[in-house]
């Protein structure tokens, strides 16, 4: 295709209807093959400790690399999302995705496991997934929170889906064949990004603060060449800083208060998110619930979830919930914090359904407000930079939570101390997200009181709150790639 046949297509406006809807479609499919694919990865921890002779803290390395990577690929996304658009980041994230898990299924120790469905399968699934999140934004503008709610239900399809597959198979074939044939599912990502074609090209201005010429030189850069000039060094090392702000959101981090409380919250709260997905299931093995039973469990989990995001997404569309989307995630935070305490009590298998229906519940207005409450936060059109720091930042939290609870339960032989310290972690955290803001808005409200003029003013101090209003133009940069 054209770039004046881009741009051409572009002015015709597609955002929230036609082919923007068959690019839900495809987002939705690719959130149930990335972001719901590690759920399922406690089906088989028993096996691969027994395989490897690994502990728990060991074991638990495995799928946290694989969700860390997952989420702290995000400025590598965004500088390929950049430079060549949402559909090759998505293809090349479904080959490194079925790569890493066919080379997976040769892997002869838990370090091998580690590289090949830790860092590839990782890194592949954050292309696609982080890839597919951005072009919604592009492609939806009026309905852009219930497309986001919509996307989001795929990862709850993936909860139901994967762990029952993955039981399965694992009973018939082992787990190295069952590694074998994910590989194939995860390259159904490829399709995915075919679907999402470019709608359009428009210059591409200069940035504030960039001087002519320099993009010409961080191309230059980029390929290896040399400054011509030592005169040019020292801009060369500002063009670098630059370009790594640009794709990190440092500045916006330094600016905008909403932001910077969002993304310490969130952070700290997904080191404790994880823990029940990973360890629910040999906690119920441990118990005594049959291996289908507990795989069920997380079934559950993803069952419940298909239909309550949809319903939350609307809800917190809402005008009425309009600028206030951070409280309905901090309540929502706080709920999953608050169930852990049921299997605590027992873990019998009925015990544990209802731990997940409640669980399940909470966790759908946690997964549909997550990307909604940080695109209210930051503008769009540097939204693709903002969720790159947003998602390295909680990938750390997400990479040693599991393994230093496994290490607790290795020393305790208890695994009721997983659900403790998720409990500690969310609560916590919903309870920071919710009163920073409130504070934040009070502090607002009686700056305007007082008419003290801010040099950029928005609901959280330095960035527009609201940019999925319906009267807002679509953003002046829009990701082209080649047909």
């Amino acid at each position: 295709m054209s770039q004046g046949g881009a741009a051409g297509r572009g002015t015709a406006k597609p955002q929230d209807r036609g082919w923007a809807w068959m690019v839900l479609l495809a987002a939705v499919v690719l959130q149930a093959l990335t972001l719901g694919f590690p759920c399922c990865i406690g089906v088989f921890f028993t096996d691969l400790q027994h395989e490897f002779h690994a502990s728990n803290s060991e074991t638990s390395w495995f799928p946290s690399i694989m969700v860390a990577v997952l989420h702290g690929g995000g400025p590598l996304c965004s500088i390929l999302v950049k430079r060549f658009g949402c559909r090759f980041a998505v293809m090349l994230g479904g080959l490194l995705s079925g790569l890493g898990m066919v080379s997976s299924s040769f892997c002869k120790s838990i370090s091998q496991l580690y590289l090949t469905a830790g860092l590839i399968t990782g890194l592949g699934s954050c292309f696609s997934f982080q890839a597919g999140v951005t072009v919604l934004g592009y492609y939806f503008v009026r309905w852009r929170t219930l497309a986001n709610a919509t996307a989001s239900t795929g990862v709850s399809l993936g909860f139901t889906l994967w762990p029952l597959l993955s039981q399965y198979l694992l009973d018939e074939m082992g787990w190295r064949n069952t590694f074998l044939i994910f590989g194939g599912i995860l390259l159904n990502c490829c399709v995915c990004g075919a679907i999402m074609r470019p709608i359009g090209s428009l210059p591409q201005p200069p940035e504030a603060g960039e001087e002519p010429g320099s993009r010409a030189e961080e191309a230059q850069l980029s390929n290896g060449a040399s400054p011509p000039h030592p005169a040019l060094q020292q801009h060369a090392r500002t063009t670098c800083f630059q370009v790594l702000q640009k794709y990190l959101a440092f500045d916006i981090l330094c600016q905008n208060k909403g932001y910077q409380i969002y993304t310490i919250g969130v952070a700290w709260m997904m080191m404790g998110f994880a823990l029940p997905h990973v360890y629910l299931v040999p906690y119920a093995i441990q118990n005594g619930v049959e291996e289908r039973r507990a795989a069920l469990l997380i079934s559950i989990i993803g069952f419940i979830n298909i239909f309550i995001r949809p319903f939350t997404g609307l809800l917190s569309g809402h005008r009425v919930f309009t600028g206030r989307r951070i409280y309905l995630f901090s309540l929502a935070a706080l709920l999953c914090g608050l169930s852990n305490f049921i299997c605590i009590i027992s873990a019998e298998f009925r015990v544990l359904v209802l731990y997940c229906v409640i669980l399940s519940i909470a966790m759908s207005g946690v997964g549909a407000l997550t990307f909604q409450v940080l695109m209210d936060v930051v503008e769009m059109d540097r939204f693709s930079s903002a969720l790159g720091l947003f998602t390295i930042l909680e990938s750390i939290t997400l990479l040693i939570g599991p393994p230093l609870t496994g290490l607790l339960v290795d020393i305790t032989s208890d695994f009721r101390y997983v659900f403790y310290t998720s409990s500690f972690l969310m609560i916590s955290a919903a309870l920071f997200m919710g009163l920073s803001f409130c504070a934040l808005e009070k502090k607002n409200k009686l700056r305007e009181a007082s008419k003290v003029p801010l040099s950029n003013p928005s609901r959280y101090s330095e960035m527009p709150s609201d940019p999925q209003a319906g009267s807002q133009p679509p953003p002046a940069v829009v990701y082209i790639t080649s047909i």
